[in-house]
C-alpha cells in the first residue's frame, strides 16, 4: 500500500517558512505522542537551525505513558525542550509559557543588556496536518486572543497573535508534509487517523496493527475479543470477525468489517493506551 498526501506543496511551504523564520525566537512543534517521529516533519530541523526549539507531545492521554517518558528523554537528549500535553482538554498547557521563557532565556538576557525591556517572545507553531495545531493555538490563546497587526520589519500581511504579555505567535499557514520516503511512516499516520480513511486500504492497515499489537502488546487483543493471538494477521482478523459475529452470507467471517472494528477500537482507546513507535535507543536495548 503506497500512501502519499499533499504532493507538490512542500516547496511553497518551505519558502514561506524560510521567509518567516528570521522573525522568530522559538519554534514550537507539535507531534503525536503515539508516533512522535512519524508525525514529525523532518524538514523542520533544518529550517529552524539556530532557533530555540520546543516539542509538544500532543495527545499524550492516548499514548502509552511508559514510551512517552522515553520519547521525552530522547528529544531532550537531542537538545529540545519537551512537554507532554493534551491540547483538547488543556492538560499540560499551563506549563507551556514557562518552558518558552526558559528556552528563550538567553534572548531575554540579551535584550535586557541592550536596554530592550518587555519585548514579547515571538513564536512559530509548526506541525503536520491533523496533529492538533489549531486546537493547541485556540487552547493556548483562549478567548483573549487578539491580532496585534503588522510589526515593524515584518512582511506586510503577516499577523501576530498576542497570546499573553510575554508571547506572540506568528499566525501563518501550517507547514505541510513532504513525500514519504518510508511507507511505514504513512502507515502509522493512517492507523492513527491522520490521513483520510477514504483513500486507504483499511484491511491492510488493520493487518499491520494486529501484527504490531501481537508483538508489542501481547494479550490485549485476546482480552478484548476473546481470541487466540498469532503472527497470522489474517487469521486474527477472521477470529475477531467470528467472535464479534461479523459474518457474511454462508457464515464466512467478514474480515473487512473486523478490520474496521480493530482500527476504530485503537483510535477510541478501547485497546488501551498504545504507542505505535518506540525511541531508537529503546529499540536497541
Amino acid at each position: 500500500m503506497n500512501i502519499q498526501w499533499y504532493p507538490g506543496h512542500m516547496t511553497k511551504a518551505r519558502r514561506m517558512m524560510q521567509e518567516d523564520i528570521k522573525l522568530i525566537d522559538i519554534v514550537i512543534e507539535l507531534v503525536d505522542a503515539r508516533l512522535p517521529l512519524a508525525s514529525k516533519n523532518p524538514d523542520i530541523d533544518d529550517l529552524a537551525k539556530g532557533k530555540a526549539r520546543l516539542i509538544l507531545l500532543n495527545k499524550s492521554d492516548m499514548a502509552d505513558p511508559k514510551y512517552t517518558k522515553l520519547w521525552e528523554s530522547y528529544f531532550k537528549a537531542k537538545g529540545f525542550f519537551v512537554l507532554q500535553i493534551n491540547a483538547r482538554t488543556g492538560a499540560g498547557m499551563k506549563a507551556v509559557t514557562g518552558v518558552v521563557n526558559e528556552a528563550c532565556k538567553e534572548k531575554i538576557e540579551r535584550d535586557r543588556r541592550r536596554g530592550i525591556k518587555n519585548r514579547p517572545i515571538r513564536a512559530m507553531i509548526v506541525g503536520i496536518p491533523n496533529v492538533g495545531k489549531s486546537t493547541f493555538i485556540n487552547s493556548y490563546a483562549g478567548k483573549a486572543c487578539t491580532k496585534t497587526g503588522n510589526k515593524p520589519g515584518v512582511t506586510k500581511g503577516k499577523q501576530w497573535i498576542k497570546l499573553n504579555k510575554n508571547v506572540e505567535l506568528l499566525d501563518t499557514p501550517g507547514i505541510l508534509w513532504p513525500k514519504f520516503e518510508d511507507q511505514a511512516v504513512g502507515q502509522k499516520l493512517a492507523i492513527s487517523g491522520s490521513i483520510k480513511d477514504d483513500i486507504l486500504n483499511i484491511t491492510e492497515l488493520a493487518m499491520k496493527l494486529a501484527d504490531y499489537m501481537s508483538k508489542n502488546y501481547p494479550g490485549t487483543m485476546a482480552s478484548r475479543y476473546g481470541i487466540e493471538e498469532s503472527d497470522d494477521s489474517v487469521k486474527v482478523l477472521a477470529d475477531i470477525a467470528i467472535a464479534k459475529c461479523c459474518l457474511m452470507k454462508g457464515g464466512e467471517p467478514n474480515i473487512d468489517k473486523a478490520a474496521s472494528m480493530l482500527i476504530d477500537d485503537f483510535r477510541s482507546l478501547r485497546l488501551g493506551k498504545v504507542t505505535l513507535e518506540q525511541p531508537p535507543q529503546s529499540e536497541e536495548e
